[in-house]
């Protein structure tokens, strides 16, 4: 996060598309699959999003995101998200600020419709994780 909010705002914009670039694909697993996945509705582009646990009290979190190489703000935000958050205990995860997009440096850079889009993911993340600690 440091990286982004010491940046001017075209640098940042450079770096969100090189976490684009660094976005791994889905396992085997996940490809040609993304019905099993869950569609980030709110985001331009499609978006699809899934979850794996350890089996812990407190799991470990792996993030899975499915976007088109067409999408590369998107791309971007979610390999930002895979790099900070995935593989990080579910509480950690839970603690993230909602207002991320804000604290990145970017909501002069972007559109309010990407950036309601980046919001939404992580949202879909949090929501994910509590519902699965609820069950």
């Amino acid at each position: 996060m440091n990286d982004f909010q010491e940046m001017h705002e075209p640098e940042r914009l450079e770096l969100l598309l090189e976490f684009s670039d660094n976005l791994p694909e889905p396992p085997e697993r996940y490809a040609g699959h993304e019905v099993e996945m869950e569609q980030v509705v709110e985001c331009q582009t499609p978006l699809f999003l899934a979850l794996e646990y350890t089996d812990e009290q407190d799991p470990e979190v792996t993030i899975i995101v499915s976007a088109p190489p067409e999408a590369p703000t998107t791309r971007g935000f979610a390999g930002v998200l895979l790099e900070g958050l995935s593989g990080h205990r579910a509480s950690t995860i839970l603690s993230v600020p909602d207002d991320i997009p804000n604290q990145l440096g970017l909501t002069n850079a972007l559109t309010p419709l990407r950036l309601r889009g980046m919001a939404a993911l992580l949202g879909r993340i949090k929501r994910n994780i509590t519902e699965h600690l609820n069950a």
